[in-house]
């Protein structure tokens, strides 16, 4: 069956088109025309300001025309991971969606149903005929993914409703009312180089097919990051072998946890077998660390070609140092919340850029103290391994209001269609909602979606037939608001 084809038909059609329309964070131009273009053909009134954000609004059903508009939102970037045996432009090429049993997934690369999906009801119900519900303005950001660009910049006189449905959850039956607040901290090291010693015999090291995901909602499930791994092994190797390393890179976006990192370093020829031996009983033994979490865990060592530079003693010390040393995953549990992660933070990325190496980590919190206070901790890690330190500008938590009208009309609707009571909860990940909020400080917000799993990773897949209750929840959720 094709993707076109499920049910409810409406949604899927549109998440099909979408998967045909490249639309990497920043780069978002062409689903934008998409999108623009999509209104024009419909007749749909549409707007979109400075930044890149587009917003259609629809008139309400004949006789609701007395209640308040609602604000359908979704973001139209998508991650771009694939595994490394892929060839794929996320800039040129349509993904190649399949169905998969109960699920639809992509071949080898992230699906974007984070947030296409979100993307797809809402185009969906601008085209539906029948769907009863008061004004609509349905609003698509640019660049949620790396940094909340659109919702940052949102232009003036852009929304006028008084509730806002966020359509960018991925867990079923489950409703949000609240996020945490994230920022970023960029440490940047000099690549300082000199000639290789004499005598060395060079090795690659390959952490690869870790599970990855999403650096929010994910990191409390105890999975491995690829850095942290490859950075052991050559603290490891250094202090055994005098290792010398010539490059180390790993992970690729701030949001997610990291699954492939690699090394080339050399060491004393006479010590090659040692080494080898070395890093063969350290992927075993990491192996039974994450035996649960992590079972097509590979970590392998092949012979390099010799290398003309490697890092001075120096910067291989204060780097290795850093990589050990940083805190990642959970810093801290919800008191107030059971179950919910309160504070974490990820060791993101390792990447050459020009003559710097630069490590990229993101901090989260639902306590802004809390967050500040894991934005030092790392800093003071960087700094101590003498790294010029950068952070983003950040984004705030979005503060549960659980007396919301949405709310209780979101909630009862459910539990009407279904015959269960929704779970709610608030969500580690960082939602658009908390910089609508400071915007609009009127604004009642839910976020509820369809499952996805294994976001931000090429793992990522929707089930199939969480989307039809998905579909059915929004439109009862704006017929009885």
């Amino acid at each position: 069956m094709l993707v076109k084809d499920l049910q409810p038909q409406a949604v899927w059609e549109q998440f099909d088109a979408l998967t045909r329309v490249p639309r990497p964070s920043k780069k978002e131009e062409r689903v934008i025309e998409f999108l623009i273009e999509f209104a024009k053909r419909h007749n749909i009134e549409w707007q979109r300001d400075d930044i890149g954000n587009v917003v259609m609004r629809k008139p309400a059903t004949a006789g609701y025309e007395s209640r308040p508009t609602v604000i359908l939102q979704s973001h139209m970037d998508m991650v771009c991971e694939k595994n490394s045996d892929v060839e794929f432009d996320f800039e040129r090429d349509a993904i190649r969606a399949v169905v998969d049993g109960e699920w639809v997934r992509a071949e080898g690369t992230t699906l974007g149903a984070d947030d296409g999906i979100g993307m797809a009801a809402s185009m969906a119900l601008l085209l539906d005929d029948e769907a009863e519900h008061g004004p609509l303005e349905v609003l698509f950001t640019v660049d949620e993914e790396t940094g909340l660009t659109g919702a940052f910049n949102l232009g003036e006189g852009m929304l006028t409703g008084k509730y806002l449905i966020n359509l960018d959850s991925e867990d079923e039956g489950e409703i949000f009312i609240g996020c945490a607040g994230g920022v970023d901290t960029v440490a940047t090291f000099v690549h300082e180089k000199e000639s290789a010693p004499e005598g060395l015999s060079f090795y690659r090291v390959d952490v690869k097919d870790l599970v990855g995901g999403h650096s929010g909602d994910d990191i409390n499930k105890g999975r491995a990051n690829s850095n942290k791994l490859v950075a052991r092994l050559m603290m490891l190797a250094q202090e055994q072998f005098g290792a010398r390393i010539s490059r180390i890179e790993g992970g690729n976006l701030r949001n997610a946890i990291p699954r492939e990192a690699y090394a080339v370093v050399g060491v004393p020829a006479a010590q090659g077998e040692a080494f080898v031996a070395l890093a063969e009983k350290f992927a075993a033994e990491v192996k039974a660390e994450f035996a649960v979490t992590e079972p097509d865990m590979k970590l392998s060592v092949a012979t390099a070609e010799a290398q003309a530079e490697v890092f001075t003693a120096e910067l291989q010390q204060r780097l290795l140092a850093a990589l050990v040393g940083l805190p990642n995953g959970v810093l801290a549990m919800s008191l107030a919340v059971p179950g919910l992660v309160e504070t974490s933070t990820n060791l993101a990325s390792v990447k050459f850029v020009g003559e710097e190496i630069v490590v990229t980590t993101s901090q989260r919190s639902s306590v802004e103290s809390a967050k500040l206070y894991a934005k030092l901790s790392v800093e003071s890690v960087f700094v101590l391994a003498g790294a010029k330190v950068e952070h983003s500008d950040g984004y705030p938590g979005w503060a549960p209001n659980p007396d919301s009208q949405l709310l209780a009309t979101t909630v009862e609707s459910y539990e009407r269609l279904f015959g269960v009571k929704p779970k709610v909860r608030a969500v580690h990940a960082g939602l658009e909602c908390g910089l609508f909020l400071e915007k609009y400080p009127h604004l009642e917000m839910v976020s509820f979606g369809p499952t996805v799993l294994g976001v931000h990773s090429p793992d990522e897949r929707i089930n199939i037939a969480t989307v039809e209750k998905f579909w059915l929840h929004l439109k009862d959720v704006l017929k009885h608001i």
